[in-house]
């Protein structure tokens, strides 16, 4: 664990929302399972693995010492989580957590919740598709799928889009994605979907066609999306709500399934799709396997 913390001893803050070590990506021999990330106030250390007590300690020793550094006397706030496949353990380090905790991402407000489950309601590794999304939004009407907390709708917003419709499954997560728009002050052009997308073809087949289309399905989540049967499904009809010249943001986060998977996915299913670019994501999240980290793929009709 020593790359670590000699690592952490670089690390800076700034007032956004961010990752500041990123040990998945194989770049640091030996620290493989570990993350830190920043919600300002709070800095989030991740393991992947059971860590000893004295391990731990050392971990957050190190981070302390670069908080000093970097903050003098101003208390920090440290919140340790282990997670291995469904198992999630939290605890609170050092400080406390804002009951009300809102992080920033160029310019926008988002609402996260560290202390809750594994997914903290704001997926850092996307923070380049957001952008994208941002610059390429103006007047546009805009579907985002499997939408979550609607980072990509206020993104889209912000970079003047004329509608987004957001759909969802989990009406709890789209709840926050409501109260995420009220921050930014969009109280308007957005719709809240809670309904299952593959049943929901009819209502957004009326609401569209739209100019850009973004699907970031989970990769494996029974009884909602499952990337290795039904990505097909959604591509067999997706390009129908598509408008012409229209863009389509294609996403897939699963270490297991490569590039070629969702590329040839596409070729099968929605030959009328024609392959642009593949989005870069954020440098800190920089893979020695490109197939092992998000995978973002921007499509045009042809």
């Amino acid at each position: 664990m020593q790359l670590f913390i000699e690592a952490v001893k670089q690390i800076e803050l700034s007032e956004d929302v961010g990752r500041l070590f990123h040990g998945r990506g194989g770049r640091f021999q030996g620290c493989e399972h570990l993350c830190l990330d920043w919600f300002s106030p709070v800095l989030l250390l991740t393991s992947f693995k059971v860590l000893e007590s004295d391990e731990l300690d050392s971990l957050c020793a190190a981070i302390e010492q670069r908080w000093v550094e970097l903050k003098g006397d101003e208390p920090l706030n440290l919140v340790f989580q282990y997670r291995r496949g469904g198992e999630t353990h939290t605890e609170i380090i050092k400080g406390e957590v804002p009951e009300k905790h809102i992080v920033t991402e160029n310019g926008a407000c988002f609402q996260v919740h560290l202390l809750r489950g594994q997914n903290h309601g704001l997926f850092l590794d996307m923070r380049n598709g957001r952008q994208w999304v941002r610059e390429h939004s103006a007047h546009k009407k805009v579907l985002n799928l499997f939408a979550y907390t609607c980072g990509f709708s206020i993104a889209a917003l912000q970079g003047k889009a004329d509608e987004v419709v957001n759909i969802d499954m989990s009406k709890g997560a789209l709840s926050i994605g409501k109260q995420n728009h009220l921050l930014n002050d969009f109280k308007v052009g957005a719709r809240f979907l809670g309904h299952d997308i593959f049943k929901s073809w009819g209502k957004l087949t009326k609401l569209g066609p739209y100019d850009l289309i973004i699907a970031d399905p989970p990769s494996n989540q029974k009884g909602s999306f499952v990337a290795t049967k039904d990505y097909a499904r959604l591509l067999k009809r997706l390009p129908e709500l598509l408008a012409d010249d229209g863009d389509m943001l294609l996403c897939l986060n699963a270490p297991e399934l490569s590039i070629e998977f969702l590329m040839n996915q596409v070729k099968e299913y929605s030959p009328s799709l024609v392959f642009c670019e593949q989005l870069e994501n954020p440098a800190v999240f920089e893979d020695i396997d490109p197939n092992k980290a998000l995978k973002v793929l921007r499509y045009q009709k042809s």
